[in-house]
């Protein structure tokens, strides 16, 4: 079943809204549907298990809740809007979580004796991909985000998984580049957009045919909804994962779909402010003796800084450094006020914590991957400061 045809909703491309919107604008409306006498602008969830269905199945809109919802609908056609807004064919299919939309990529389009190529340095779950993948048959192949490095696996492949940012890493690769040259070999081109957003970096834009993230980040933006998407302009793609999640089941709640839509409005004032605290917060860090290795996109001695400039809009929220040991990062996180010792990014509400905990991140003991909220950033900055002068080794 192909995603429903719904009534004219607003933004780039549809019956309302010009397509030279600017984001602001844009994000705020994505998705709604036509204005109606007396109703919500966003419509609330649709709870249904099943729906009336008179007469033949084909060509129903709603037929069982495991299919279809008007509410995700509504969310994908605002996630599309966002990720590709030039573009009126560009589809998204929501998923429960961010997992669930990288699972359904990677598991729907490789197969038995075909090559995909993953970041050896990207999120840690996808280990446990790249397992179930070689049991399947699948051949992988794995190189770092930072210098490009997966163009030398690129050979035979089918599938080429990017992911920039890098999470926890923060390596960016060149998009643009890399699927020039996978497209060459005949490879899918996907891209986790997790950590920029749409309003920070559109894949599809830069040559990618898949852009996948996990909405429970940056842009739901709350810490309270687990969702994930997959967009593409790639018809065949969308009905697959589309098949996968039918399948699997990986559907999300309406209310959790209809939270994520309510959230994006203010995706674009949260990225903004988020942006700028998290340059102000790199920027202290790199001045602390203390603290080495501080990555972030934006900082202008950042390896990956004239990378993300040509094709990232902004820098994300994400800052990670290393402190000497395991026991200095842990005193660290205690001794934060306004941060959170948790895991997860891109909430209104900084957070932070060390890596190592988990385990499968090739990081050192030390390595604190910081999440930067909306709180005031001269507060921010205080508190990171002094923290670190608590956390400081007591002079023998």
């Amino acid at each position: 079943m192909t995603a429903p045809d719904d009534p004219p909703l607003t933004g780039p491309g549809r019956d309302h809204g010009p397509a030279d919107d600017a984001d602001g604008t844009r994000v705020v409306r994505a998705g709604l549907p036509a204005e109606e006498p007396y109703e919500p602008p966003l419509p609330g969830p649709v709870f249904a298990a099943h729906y009336h269905l008179p007469g033949e199945v084909e060509d129903a809109p709603y037929a069982y809740g495991r299919d279809a919802n008007p509410t995700w609908t509504r969310l994908e056609r605002a996630i599309a809007e966002l990720e590709s807004p030039e573009d009126t064919d560009a589809e998204a299919v929501v998923f429960s979580s961010g997992m669930g939309a990288i699972s359904a990529v990677l598991l729907s389009l490789a197969r038995p004796g075909r090559t995909v190529v993953l970041p050896s340095d990207g999120y840690n779950l996808l280990a446990a991909l790249r397992d179930r993948l070689e049991g399947f048959g699948v051949r992988v192949r794995t190189a770092p985000t930072g210098g490009n490095a997966q163009r030398h696996e690129l050979e035979g492949a089918s599938l080429l998984w990017l992911e920039t940012p890098s999470n926890p890493g923060l390596d960016v690769c060149d998009i643009r580049e890399l699927a020039r040259l996978a497209h060459e070999q005949g490879a899918l081109v996907a891209v986790d957009n997790t950590l920029a957003t749409p309003l920070g970096q559109r894949p599809l834009l830069l040559g990618a045919d898949i852009s996948v993230a996990s909405g429970t980040k940056a842009l739901t933006g709350h810490g309270d909804v687990l969702l994930g998407y997959v967009a593409t302009r790639n018809r065949e793609v969308a009905e697959a994962v589309r098949g996968w999640r039918k399948t699997v089941g990986a559907i999300p709640g309406p209310m959790e779909a209809w939270l994520a839509h309510r959230s994006l409005a203010t995706l674009d004032v949260r990225g903004q402010r988020q942006a700028g605290n998290a340059l102000a917060v790199a920027e202290a860090l790199a001045a602390r003796p203390e603290v080495s290795d501080v990555r972030h996109p934006g900082l202008p001695g950042d390896p990956a800084h004239a990378l993300a400039s040509r094709q990232m809009s902004r820098y994300g929220c994400v800052v990670s450094f290393t402190l000497p040991d395991q026991a200095y990062a842990n005193r660290f996180l205690a001794h934060l006020r306004l941060v959170s010792d948790a895991t997860s990014f891109g909430g209104v509400r900084s957070t932070a914590e060390r890596r190592g905990r988990w385990g499968g991140d090739p990081v050192p003991e030390g390595f604190v991957r910081l999440s930067v909220g909306v709180e005031d950033s001269a507060d921010l900055v205080a508190d990171i400061r002094r923290a670190l002068d608590a956390a400081a080794p007591t002079p023998s």
